[in-house]
């Protein structure tokens, strides 16, 4: 059993490592856009399915709250954590149009949209990228193993190197994380 604790840390490390080195200016470059759109009055909108809702949720509560540093709210919204919302476009639009609905709804030009989907095909969070585009919002993937169709219809892909969703998802909320530390240092200056 030990071997297989040793073996999941070491392989978790590895993809890790892979996606830095692979992602990192783009990392850079995305943190720079998202400090500048929330110094423009821009706001974060951040959705997918499952563990990639609770990432969304949980990368949104950083910037509202804070993340290492205190400072002024950044305006974030996770759009699968109203439940009314949820169960009403679901129910009278379909589950499809979950996202879609809401990123027409509170999404304005220079909003950045973030749509997280381990395969890339989850067919709400591609629809909901569609909106994001074509309301004029910065457009951001979190996924993983070839990127799927998601991958394809963002300005700014992040693929993690597995098909694994453990992997995939260990690696997005690291991104996440590193993406609230670099902003914060872009608006607060880098000084902890």
């Amino acid at each position: 059993m030990q071997a297989v604790v040793l073996t999941a840390f070491t392989d978790s490390a590895n993809v890790k490592q892979q996606f830095a080195r692979e992602h990192a200016d783009r990392i850079v470059h995305v943190a720079r856009l998202i400090a500048n759109a929330f110094n423009s009055g821009n706001k974060v909108l951040l959705f997918g399915n499952g563990g990639s809702s609770t990432d969304a949720a949980h990368i949104a509560a950083e910037f509202v709250g804070r993340y290492q540093r205190d400072r002024a709210p950044l305006p974030a919204i996770a759009l699968a954590t109203d439940i009314a919302a949820i169960t009403c476009i679901a129910n009278d639009y379909g589950y499809d149009e979950l996202f879609a609905r809401q990123v027409r709804a509170h999404g304005r030009k220079g909003d950045i949209a973030i749509g997280i989907s381990t395969s890339g095909n989850s067919p709400n969070v591609l629809k909901g990228i569609t909106a994001a585009r074509e309301g004029g919002l910065i457009t951001v993937a979190w996924t993983g193993g070839t990127g799927g169709k998601l991958a394809g219809l963002v300005d700014h892909p992040f693929i993690v190197p597995s098909t694994l969703t453990s992997r995939i998802q260990e690696s997005h909320i690291t991104l996440g994380h590193v993406l609230c530390e670099l902003i914060e240092g872009h608006l607060l200056g880098n000084a902890s």
